[in-house]
């Protein structure tokens, strides 16, 4: 029989980084879990994502164990780690901060197809397209 569900927290932890200080301590605290376990298997579970900034969901169940569902890492972060740029522009009508390729829009697009609202590459490719272009990123062929 499947454990029943208590609760499900949504959080935003970067990978890798996951500490039993605030704000994630106290929060895993008031839902009884247990903070060193889930340090321990979120770094092992991320130690590859080091550095982004991960959507994470925890399901805690009645009995207090838990899981971990760890996202793909946010497009923003992706779309600027391949651009190299620290962060978007502030206008992005009028101020280009960086470019990318077509073919890392692809990759990133490929990455992020799990997490997407479509089944179609060529979808993905223009909802990434778009992120980069209100980020201030140019894409280049």
């Amino acid at each position: 029989m499947a454990k029943k569900i208590k609760s499900i927290l949504k959080l935003e932890i970067k990978g890798g980084e996951a500490t039993p200080a605030h704000p994630l301590g106290p929060i895993l605290g008031q839902n009884a879990i247990n903070i060193g376990e889930f340090t321990k298997r979120f770094n092992e579970m991320t130690k590859d994502k080091k550095g982004y900034l991960l959507n994470v969901r925890v399901l805690i169940y009645e009995d207090r164990s838990f899981d971990i569902i760890v996202k793909t890492p946010k497009t923003s972060d992706l779309i600027k780690k391949f651009a190299k740029v620290e962060s978007g522009s502030k206008n992005s009508k009028k101020e280009i901060v960086g470019n990318i390729t077509f073919a890392q829009v692809q990759e990133i697009a490929k990455l992020k197809m799990s997490d997407l609202n479509t089944a179609d590459l060529d979808r993905a490719i223009k909802i990434i397209t778009a992120t980069a272009k209100n980020m201030g990123i140019e894409v280049k062929d």
